[in-house]
């Protein structure tokens, strides 16, 4: 008989440390409702990732979150029993594992083993077994194989095939094709005819763009920062900001001078455009009173400090969450000029009617257009958020009409190209009012193409490379 003694068992093989990194990231956006960037960078920093294993560690973050959806319905055929009857910690097990099974360079055997091993450290030995069954099932097929199994034929179902081959909740899918201008029955990348002239036809290449990781991107905020400190900082010049500049090869923006003292910052350059364009628009009369109605995090108001305090004038930014004031304040600090930062409601100002030349309203919104740099984003938004915002982006923009002087202007920003957040509200607003119109944004792009028939203007990350940033310019009367 064998002595099945504690002392003569083989050791147990310790989990790859990135590996558990990266699984215990997901384990904190999935089940706790953190941000995958921000619990991304803590752990990056705490366990003093860098070079290789930072960036294997950030895929199999960011892609196994950005591909849930897509993951579970393979899941869903390789697994017994329902996905609903898997314990959560399991099932982002086997995420992970699918993940570079079928989207990175990693060898099937040491991606299965590496993922057994790594159960039995996280969740007990019992599990392992299951694990090791469903990923070398999984692992049977590539992933043209599985979205071919799993998914409908794109001539039968157009959007419910796209939501398994490009990892899109169908809902997403048909809002960004109302943008575009495109139907379930339309040819892929063509528009459907009735798009109301947008620019953008080319569903799948949105969907493919959303799926690519976003470069990183600063702005050197003027007066205190130019381009030219940055491209010799290592970056180089973007596409169509002034004030951009990408940092080629990723890397850590903070070890540049002038992100680390605050004369720069990163910011994507839609974002720097919209906030750009506010401050071109034509305005006769007084120019020195701007106001950020939803402030946090600061990356539009300290940019629109900077071009404010170029005339001599002075920003006034409102964020109703302290820690958020707080950002905005920090986003200022290298600014000139005494800019006030007011922790407040934007919906219930307390200042005079008519105060501001120029008003931005970059209201709360789904994110749907920065869904790159969120990876999370688009599993956990749902259609009654879209439905729940409205009352507060409607009332947002009335408010920054009703604070604008008559002849200034006001920028409705958001961050999601969904219509019903886009020119739905605008309309709407403007249906109730008869001192406010809406004006063509389209001259304040200068050298950007691909901006539609205007009057608003719609970003995207398949044309332009940014986030697919709305701005709509409205004009007191």
């Amino acid at each position: 008989m064998s002595d099945r003694s504690p002392r003569n068992r083989a050791p147990q093989r310790r989990p790859d440390r990135v590996r558990r990194v990266a699984y215990q990231v997901i384990r904190q956006v999935t089940a706790e409702g953190g941000y995958a960037n921000l619990v991304l960078n803590k752990a990056l920093r705490e366990q003093r990732l860098g070079g290789r294993d930072a960036a294997f560690c950030t895929e199999l973050v960011h892609g196994t979150l950005r591909w849930q959806g897509t993951y579970d319905a393979f899941l869903a055929r390789s697994v017994s029993r329902p996905l609903a009857d898997l314990d959560a910690e399991l099932l982002d097990l086997l995420r992970l594992g699918t993940h570079q099974l079928l989207r990175m360079r990693v060898d099937s055997y040491a991606a299965v083993s590496e993922m057994v091993t790594l159960t039995r450290a996280e969740i007990g030995q019992k599990r392992s077994g299951l694990v090791n069954a469903v990923l070398r099932k999984i692992s049977q097929r590539t992933l043209d194989q599985w979205v071919a199994a799993v998914a409908p034929a794109i001539e039968d179902d157009r959007f419910g095939h796209l939501a398994i081959a490009k990892a899109h909740p169908r809902w997403v899918i048909e809002a960004f094709a109302e943008a575009l201008g495109e139907k379930a029955d339309s040819p892929p990348g063509e528009p459907s005819g009735d798009g109301a002239g947008r620019a953008g036809a080319g569903l799948e290449r949105l969907l493919d763009a959303d799926n690519e990781p976003p470069r990183v991107t600063l702005v050197a905020r003027p007066g205190v920062a130019d381009v030219d400190e940055l491209v010799e900082a290592g970056a180089s010049r973007a596409k169509w900001s002034p004030y951009a500049a990408v940092l080629q090869g990723g890397g850590d923006p903070g070890r540049i001078d002038a992100v680390a003292t605050g004369r720069a910052g990163v910011q994507d350059e839609g974002s720097q455009l919209v906030a750009a364009a506010l401050a071109a628009a034509p305005i006769d009369g007084d120019d020195a009173r701007w106001l950020d109605l939803c402030a946090g995090p600061g990356g539009k108001s300290a940019l629109l400090a900077a071009l404010v305090q170029q005339r001599g004038g002075l920003l006034t930014a409102v964020e109703p969450l302290k820690h958020r004031a707080d950002l905005v304040r920090a986003n200022l600090r290298a600014i000139p000029g005494d800019h006030k930062v007011l922790v407040g409601d934007g919906t219930k100002p307390t200042w005079p009617a008519g105060s501001y030349d120029r008003v931005l309203a970059d209201v709360p919104c789904t994110g749907l257009g920065a869904l790159r740099r969120r990876p999370e984003a688009r599993w956990r938004r749902t259609p009654e958020d879209v439905v729940q915002l409205r009352p507060l982006q409607e009332d947002l923009l009335d408010s920054a009409i009703t604070s604008v002087r008559p002849g200034g202007v006001v920028a409705y920003v958001t961050c999601s190209p969904h219509p019903d957040e886009t020119r739905a509200v605008v309309d709407a607003v403007l249906g109730k009012r008869d001192d406010a119109r809406l004006e063509d944004a389209r001259d304040l792009f200068p050298g950007v193409p691909d901006l539609g028939d205007g009057p608003d203007v719609q970003l995207w990350p398949h044309l332009h490379g940014t986030d697919a940033m709305y701005l709509a310019l409205i004009r007191r009367s």
